[in-house]
C-alpha cells in the first residue's frame, strides 16, 4: 500500500508518446508500422492497468521462505505474443541460458534489488520481499518496455530505432523504480507530479546504472537509455540528465524537446501534461546535486531523494516547488543545517529555476 491515499499504479512506459507520435506519421512503413502498432498495445494495456486498478488485482506476497537480503526473480519469454507473463524461462538461482535479452532482464532485475537493499535498506520495490517479475520478447517488433503496476515488460524494439530494451540496464531500474513510487508517494501521474514520478525513475534508474558500472557522479555518462538507439539515429540516448534536450536530434525522431530549467517548461496536454518532457527540470537538479558533492551520486545525493520519496512527507500532486523543498528540508535534518549538502540542493534548484518553499 502507499503512505499517500489509495493505492493507484499506473502504467508507465520508458520511450514517451510524443516520440512514437512522430515515428508513426514518418513516410517509411518500416518505421511507421511498429510505432503506430506499438501505440496500439500502449494504449491497451494502458485500458487493461485502470481496469485492474478499479476492479482490484490480487496482492503479491514473498515467497514464505525467501530470505529479507535476497531478491525473488522470474523471468518469462512472450515469444512474441502479448499474453502475460509468458512462458517461465529462469526462476531464481537459475544458471544463465543461451538468451541473452533473458540473461539481461534476470541482472538488472538482481541489480535494482541490490542497490535499493545495500544503499536504502530496503527489501525489494515495495519494502516487504515483493518477487520481481519480467517479460521479454513481448508482441513483435514492440518499441516499448513498461511497468504495468505488477510486472516488468519488454520488447525487442524494431531494430531501425530502437534495439532490445533490457540492453540498457538503467532502463531496467526506471521501470522497477515506477514500483517504488507506487508502493510509496503514489505521484500523480499528470503534470508536475508525473515529471516528478519520472524524474525519481531516471534518477534511480541512473544511479542503478552507476552502482554496477562503480561509477562516481564524475565518471557518470547520466544518460537514460544509452545503447538503446539504433545505429541510423542521430542520438545517444533516450535523455540525458546532464544536459536536457540534446539525448537525439534526428530525421525521424526529431529534436530532444527536454527543458532544463522552468524558463522552458512545455505546457501541453499530451503525454500526461507533459509528463516525460519535463521531467528533465527535476533531472537536472539531481546531476547538479550529485556532482556538486562529488563521490558516489548513490549515497548523499540519492539518499536525500530517496528520503523525499520514501518518507511519507511527499503528497500525491506534489509540484517541483513541493519536491524541491522537501529535498532541503531533507538535507539538513540528515546532515546540518550548514552542511554542504543543503547548499548542494538549494543550489541546484536554483539554477534549474525551482523556488525551494
Amino acid at each position: 500500500m502507499t503512505t499517500n491515499g489509495g493505492f493507484e499504479p499506473v502504467f508507465c512506459t520508458i520511450v514517451p508518446p510524443h516520440v512514437l507520435d512522430k515515428l508513426a506519421r514518418a513516410e517509411d512503413p518500416a518505421l511507421a508500422g511498429p510505432a503506430r502498432r506499438t501505440l496500439q498495445r500502449d494504449a491497451f494495456e494502458r485500458t487493461q492497468r485502470r481496469l485492474t486498478t478499479v476492479l482490484g488485482a490480487p496482492a503479491v506476497a514473498p515467497p514464505a521462505a525467501a530470505p529479507a537480503d535476497r531478491p525473488h526473480r522470474t523471468v518469462y519469454d512472450a515469444r512474441h505474443r502479448t499474453q502475460l507473463p509468458g512462458r517461465k524461462v529462469r526462476g531464481e538461482g537459475d544458471e544463465p541460458g543461451k538468451d541473452a535479452t533473458v540473461n539481461r532482464a534476470y541482472a538488472g532485475l538482481g541489480a535494482t534489488f541490490e542497490l535499493l537493499l545495500t544503499a536504502y535498506g530496503r527489501n525489494s520495490i515495495d519494502g516487504r520481499g515483493l518477487p520481481l517479475d519480467a517479460t521479454v520478447h513481448y508482441d513483435e517488433n514492440y518499441n516499448n518496455a513498461f511497468w504495468n503496476g505488477e510486472q516488468m515488460v519488454f520488447g525487442d524494439g524494431d531494430g531501425e530505432i530502437f534495439l532490445d530494451f533490457t540492453i540498457p540496464i538503467d532502463v531496467i531500474g526506471h521501470e522497477l523504480v515506477h514500483g517504488v513510487t507506487q508502493y510509496t508517494a503514489n505521484l500523480t501521474y499528470f503534470g508536475q507530479s508525473g515529471a516528478l514520478n519520472e524524474s525519481l525513475s531516471d534518477v534511480f534508474g541512473s544511479l542503478i546504472k552507476q552502482y554496477t558500472l562503480g561509477q562516481t557522479a564524475a565518471e557518470a555518462d547520466w544518460l537514460i537509455g544509452a545503447g538503446l538507439l539504433a545505429p541510423r539515429v542521430s542520438g545517444v540516448a533516450l535523455r540525458s540528465m546532464k544536459e536536457p534536450g540534446t539525448a537525439y536530434d534526428d530525421d525521424v525522431l526529431g529534436k530532444d524537446p527536454q527543458p532544463g530549467t522552468m524558463d522552458d517548461y512545455v505546457d501541453t496536454g499530451r503525454d500526461n501534461g507533459g509528463v516525460h518532457i519535463n521531467s528533465g527540470i527535476p533531472n537536472r537538479a539531481f546531476h547538479l546535486t550529485a556532482t556538486a558533492l562529488g563521490g558516489n551520486a548513490w549515497e548523499r545525493a540519492g539518499q536525500i531523494w530517496y528520503d523525499v520519496l520514501t518518507g511519507g512527507e511527499l503528497k500525491e500532486e506534489a509540484d517541483f516547488a513541493d519536491f524541491a523543498g522537501l529535498t532541503v528540508a531533507v538535507a539538513k535534518a540528515r546532515y546540518g543545517d550548514g552542511g554542504e549538502e543543503a547548499r548542494a540542493v538549494l543550489k541546484a534548484w536554483e539554477q534549474v529555476g525551482v523556488q525551494t518553499l
